[in-house]
């Protein structure tokens, strides 16, 4: 009996929470260590690019690709297809505008994923994502309304941090309630990675403002512009390791939900 593309489509999915989950414990790892020893955090494609050097590490970043697609994949078809019925009240709207931003930015992480599996980038250290943030910032100003643009994908990102904290407050993890329903201590996993994820989506909409208000695309950055500037505030170190050790947490969060999250697929042919 042949799989159906919805099924494919799921398990793709969930490879991607579990591609996720390891980037976000890498990338919390290496912050704790920043805060314990120092040294600089990484982002996401800076800890890619140090999984591609590690023996086995090509075989995982492919793996990883495949997944960021299907989760991007699943994200976009969440945002055009409404699975999840959330309708066209304004927070369904919003929601499904976030989907398509979160598949957007995953389809991002497959590239990279890919290219550092197959030796056609460079292993990047540190925080290339920063440099990546300057450069697209750079390139969207010098379009028309530009700024306009700049300012909406800090709101964007500002109201992404907004949700990811009532997700964080509420831990209404609904979505891991499936067929086998994960352990209650999951939840305050999801709370804190939430609450960290919240604090660096935050950070990075106000560095897309200075941007916009300053005229000045080297002050865009990513999570990693995003760990640095934690570490140089008053008890830096200890807000990093903080919040590092949140993002490690979201990061087994999202391997549960590999195992566990009910899935709404849908796709153009169903």
């Amino acid at each position: 009996m042949k799989s159906s593309p919805a099924g494919w489509l799921t398990a793709f999915a969930r490879l991607g929470f579990a591609a996720r989950g390891l980037v976000y414990l890498l990338v919390g790892g290496v912050a704790i260590d920043a805060a314990l020893n120092g040294g600089r955090p990484s982002d996401n494609q800076g800890v890619m690019g140090t999984l591609a050097d590690k023996p086995g590490g090509q075989l995982l970043l492919i793996l990883c690709a495949i997944g960021f697609a299907g989760y991007a994949f699943w994200r976009l078809t969440e945002a055009a297809l409404d699975p999840e019925h959330r309708g066209r009240t304004m927070k369904g709207k919003f929601d499904r505008v976030g989907y398509a931003f979160s598949g957007v930015i995953h389809i991002g992480l497959a590239f990279a994923a890919l290219r550092l599996s197959t030796r056609q980038g460079s292993s990047p250290n540190g925080a290339p994502g920063d440099e990546t943030m300057r450069d697209w910032s750079a390139w969207l100003m010098d379009q028309p309304a530009g700024l306009v643009l700049l300012m909406a994908v800090a709101v964007m990102l500002l109201a992404t941090a907004g949700a990811q904290a009532i997700k964080a407050y509420k831990a209404n993890f609904d979505e891991l309630g499936g067929d086998v329903p994960a352990p209650d201590k999951v939840r305050l996993l999801g709370r804190i990675g939430y609450a960290a994820r919240a604090l660096v989506f935050a950070m990075m909409a106000w560095f897309l403002a200075n941007v916009v208000l300053h005229r000045n695309p080297e002050e865009a950055g990513g999570l990693g512009a995003a760990l640095r500037q934690l570490r140089a505030e008053d008890q830096g170190p200890l807000l990093l390791l903080i919040v590092a050790a949140g993002l490690a947490l979201f990061g087994v969060f999202s391997i549960v939900e590999a195992r566990y999250r009910r899935l709404h697929v849908a796709t153009p042919y169903m």
